[in-house]
């Protein structure tokens, strides 16, 4: 059986038992309006643990920030998945965030023997894998996971920020806030937003 390590404070969750290549795997960005969604897919060295992890929107910006290369640097293996707008739009969110985990998993330099899922889905794939329900707090893999998807997300929107100033994707980050909705409604629509999304389409619509 996997063992967590004593200096991650999680809530008690049983590894799958004979399982040594346990990859987490979680989203960022399915409640956004604009930008992909961003999955990643860890795959921890037991031998060489990595302090603070937890779910990463329980972390601040700056704490995000160092763990990010530091998981890169310990884990054995790391990878990042995504669906595009248009992706999002021909799927809908739920199935893009399912190809989008798969193609994280795909990703990796290590194939895993197990998969451990935040929430309460599981995509389609070549190995077992169970769903963990806030396993952003509970499963250390989930929360490398969630933190490199956050980081990645989070920069792009940065940069998307620097392109189109006038929707402050640097402070929202994509998500349906007064500001964002006030700003679509001011300035259009973008070819990043997702035109599937209720607030673009009444914008699209008017």
């Amino acid at each position: 059986m996997v063992q967590k390590t004593s200096n991650q404070a999680f809530s008690p969750f049983e590894y799958p038992p004979g399982v040594q290549l346990i990859a987490g795997v979680d989203e960022v960005g399915r409640g956004p309006l604009v930008g992909d969604v961003v999955t990643a897919a860890v795959i921890l060295d037991p031998n060489n643990p990595i302090e603070g992890l937890t779910d990463s929107k329980k972390l601040s910006e700056k704490k995000r920030l160092a763990l990010f290369p530091e998981i890169k640097e310990k884990a054995l293996a790391w990878s990042v998945g995504r669906c595009s707008p248009s992706e999002i739009d021909e799927l809908n969110i739920l199935q893009a965030t399912m190809v989008a985990m798969q193609r994280a998993i795909k990703g990796l330099a290590i194939e895993p023997e197990y998969c451990l899922i935040d929430g309460n889905k599981v995509p389609e794939l070549a190995m077992p894998a169970q769903s963990v329900v806030k396993g952003d707090l509970r499963v250390a893999e989930i929360s490398a996971a969630s933190i490199l998807a956050k980081v990645v997300r989070d920069q792009e929107m940065l940069e998307l920020d620097k392109l189109h100033p006038e929707f402050g994707f640097a402070n929202h980050k994509g998500y349906p806030t007064k500001a964002h909705l006030a700003a679509i409604e001011k300035h259009g629509v973008i070819s990043q937003h997702r035109r599937s999304f209720k607030p673009v389409q009444r914008v699209l619509a008017l």
